[in-house]
């Protein structure tokens, strides 16, 4: 009986203190932001489905539907194509990039086939394709985005 007394007296020690402890666990992170609204807003389609022909969150996106629809909640319109878009936009230099250029690249054959938007850290947003389904973010340090890479161009902005 006293052995007992002991092994109990013991085991409600141990929960006692392992429910004072409070484990280490870490709210999920924010979205990322960004010093820009545009960007903010951006980021804030992440998962949006992907939709060719399309430009609204409603109905979902395709590439240049997405930018096109980023930017004209700002008040900046875009032609609608990527290939229209580079066209149109003046080119930057990779060194001069900043947050909220556009990012081109062939991805079909033809040199602006695809479009996003710089974030920053090489990083950049964008609605892929119909395999993947949604807009996400990627790298462009990524072997495939590196390699299909076609140039930068830059809205004028009014934000």
């Amino acid at each position: 009986m006293r052995v007992f007394f002991h092994v109990a007296m013991i085991a409600a020690i141990v929960l006692i203190t392992g429910c004072t402890s409070t484990p280490d666990i870490k709210p999920p992170l924010p979205p990322q932001q960004s010093g820009s609204p545009l960007i903010n807003y951006a980021l804030s389609l992440q998962g949006a489905p992907y939709r060719y022909g399309k430009a609204s969150p409603e109905e979902g996106f395709d590439c240049s539907g997405f930018v096109m629809h980023v930017y004209g909640r700002y008040g900046v319109y875009l032609p609608r194509t990527a290939a229209e878009m580079a066209s149109a936009l003046p080119s930057v230099s990779q060194e001069t990039m900043q947050s909220g250029d556009l990012v081109f690249f062939n991805t079909n054959g033809r040199t602006y086939s695809h479009v996003g938007l710089f974030i920053n850290d090489d990083k950049f947003i964008h609605a892929p394709s119909q395999r993947t389904g949604r807009v996400l973010i990627s790298s462009l340090t990524n072997s495939y985005w590196r390699k299909h890479f076609t140039g930068i161009r830059r809205p004028v902005t009014l934000y």
